[in-house]
């Protein structure tokens, strides 16, 4: 059973308000009250457990059980055989004299609700036994940037990397700073 977050009655519930009214002899009102519920609940579920016993407790699907203006089979090949000769739903529409919204939601249903893949072959698709077998990695050689593409600093003037000359005499040749450009 699946049941929405503010059902007043899960299954036990209905169980327990089944003993109270049939078992029990309590009356709708009194056992409604005593569970929360209004009377017209509580006779909808009694009346089910006795026409169906312990089945009539379960919950049942809200949908129809029919749809009284659904498209005819036969409107709907129609609908299909001009969708498979690209016709778009306004045409199709048009042609069979029927509502705007009908053509596209029968095509729909079908798994032809887009002209784009409608006779077109399928993609091809593989699969390939190591992961990233296929990898491809184009690479393109730009040419030199006018201007240079260098880094800037923060007052967006251009600095040269430089060896300090102080620091070499240290005995640390590896320590650079940065020298603003003149």
């Amino acid at each position: 059973m699946k049941l929405h977050g503010n059902a007043a009655l899960r299954w036990s519930g209905r169980r327990r308000l089944v003993e109270l009214v049939v078992v029990e002899r309590w009356t709708l009102t009194a056992a409604a009250e005593r569970l929360g519920i209004s009377v017209r609940c509580a006779r909808k579920w009694v009346g089910r457990y006795r026409l169906e016993g312990e089945l009539g407790l379960q919950d049942r699907s809200s949908a129809p059980r029919r749809v009284a203006n659904r498209t005819s089979s036969e409107r709907v090949e129609t609908i299909v055989a001009l969708r498979r000769l690209r016709f778009t739903a306004a045409e199709i529409a048009e042609l069979l004299k029927m509502a705007l919204s009908t053509a596209p939601g029968s095509s729909a249903d079908l798994g032809m609700g887009r002209l784009g893949r409608i006779g077109l072959e399928q993609a091809a698709r593989y699969e390939r036994s190591r992961p990233g077998e296929l990898v491809h990695i184009d690479v393109k050689k730009l040419g030199r940037i006018e201007g240079g593409a260098g880094k800037r600093v923060s007052d967006g003037s251009r600095c040269a990397l430089a060896v300090s000359t102080e620091q070499v005499g240290r005995g640390d040749p590896g320590h650079r700073r940065l020298m603003a450009e003149s």
